[in-house]
C-alpha cells in the first residue's frame, strides 16, 4: 500500500506540471495583451495567474518531497510538506491579491475616460476554456489517485476560468460607454485572488494542526463498533500526514477475552478501515472492559 501511495504522488505531478506550464502561457499573454491594450482586468487575471504559477510549483516541490522516505529526523516520512508548500504559496497569492485591489482601487477613484480595447476580452474567453480542459485533466486525475493537493490545484483551475470569464465580461461591458467597468472588474479579481489565498492557507493549517473531519471520526466510529467482540469505544481520534490518514483508537472488549481473540478483533478493525476507507494506518489499543 505505501509503495503505491509513492507512485501516485508521483502520478500527481503531471498535473502541477501541466498546470504550470497552462499559467506561464496564459500569464505571459495577457499581461501582455494587457498593457497593450490598456485593461487593468486583463492585467490583473494576469497577474492572478503568476501567483498560481508559484502555487503549483509549491504543489509540485510538495509532491516530490513527500515521496521521500522516512529517515532519522523525519520517522513519520514526509508526507506534511505537501502543507508546508501550500501554506507558503498562500502568503504569495495574499500578496499579488493586495497589490491587485491597491492598484484597481487607485484606477478606481482616479477614473478611466477609454475603454481597453476588445481584444482583452477575447484574450479572457480563450483563457478560460484553455483552464477548464485544464481543470478537468486535474480533477479527473485527483480522483484516480486521491490527491487533495492535485484536487486543490483542480479547483484553483476552474476558479481562473470563472475569473477569466469574468474578465471578459467586464471588459465586453466597459465597451457600452462604462470605462470604469474594467477597474472594477480586476477589484473584483483582486478580492478572487485573496479568497483563494486565504482557503489554501485555511486547509493548510487545519491538516499542519493534526485537524480531522469529525464527519468521517463518527464514519470510523460506526464501522468499528460493528466488529463482532467490540464493546464499545473509549476514544477514537484521526490526523492527517498530507493525503495520508492516520486513526487511533482506544477499544473496550471483554475481560475474559485471551489474547489471541482480542489481536483478531484489532486485524479485523485495521483491515476495515484500511481497505474499506483507504485509512493509511490505524493504532488500536485495547483496553479489558469487565
Amino acid at each position: 500500500m505505501e509503495e503505491q501511495k509513492y507512485k501516485d504522488l508521483k502520478l500527481g505531478e503531471r498535473g502541477a506540471i501541466i498546470s504550470i506550464v497552462a499559467y506561464i502561457v496564459l500569464s505571459i499573454f495577457k499581461l501582455l495583451v494587457g498593457y497593450m491594450s490598456d485593461s487593468a482586468a486583463l492585467r490583473a487575471d494576469g497577474l492572478n495567474n503568476t501567483t498560481d504559477i508559484i502555487a503549483s510549483i509549491a504543489v509540485l516541490i510538495g509532491l516530490r518531497v513527500a515521496q521521500r522516505p522516512p529517515d532519522g529526523n523525519h520517522t513519520y516520512g514526509h508526507w506534511k510538506s505537501e502543507g508546508i508548500a501550500s501554506m507558503v504559496a498562500s502568503f504569495i497569492m495574499m500578496a499579488v491579491g493586495i497589490q491587485v485591489l491597491i492598484d484597481a482601487g487607485t484606477s478606481v477613484f482616479e477614473g478611466k475616460s477609454e475603454s481597453p480595447d476588445i481584444i482583452a476580452a477575447y484574450v479572457g474567453l480563450v483563457s478560460a476554456v484553455v483552464m477548464y480542459f485544464v481543470y478537468r485533466y486535474n480533477k479527473k486525475l485527483a480522483e484516480k489517485i486521491n490527491s487533495s493537493a492535485v484536487m486543490s490545484a483542480a479547483k484553483d483551475n476552474i476558479s481562473d476560468a470563472w475569473v477569466s470569464i469574468g474578465t471578459a465580461i467586464g471588459i465586453f461591458g466597459s465597451q457600452l460607454n462604462m470605462p470604469w467597468l474594467d477597474p472594477i472588474t480586476a477589484f473584483i479579481v483582486g478580492l478572487l485572488i485573496c479568497k483563494t489565498a486565504w482557503d489554501i492557507f485555511k486547509h493548510a493549517t487545519h491538516e499542519l494542526s493534526d485537524g480531522f473531519d469529525e464527519e468521517k471520526l463518527n464514519i470510523y466510529r460506526t464501522e468499528i463498533l460493528k466488529v463482532d467482540g467490540v464493546k464499545g469505544i473509549k476514544e477514537i481520534r484521526g490526523r492527517s500526514y498530507g493525503n495520508n490518514e492516520v486513526v487511533d483508537v482506544e477499544i473496550l472488549v471483554n475481560s475474559t477475552l485471551d489474547i489471541k481473540k482480542a489481536h483478531d478483533i484489532a486485524d479485523i478493525i485495521e483491515h476495515t478501515l484500511m481497505d474499506k476507507h483507504g485509512v493509511y494506518n490505524v493504532h488500536i489499543h485495547i483496553e479489558p472492559n469487565s
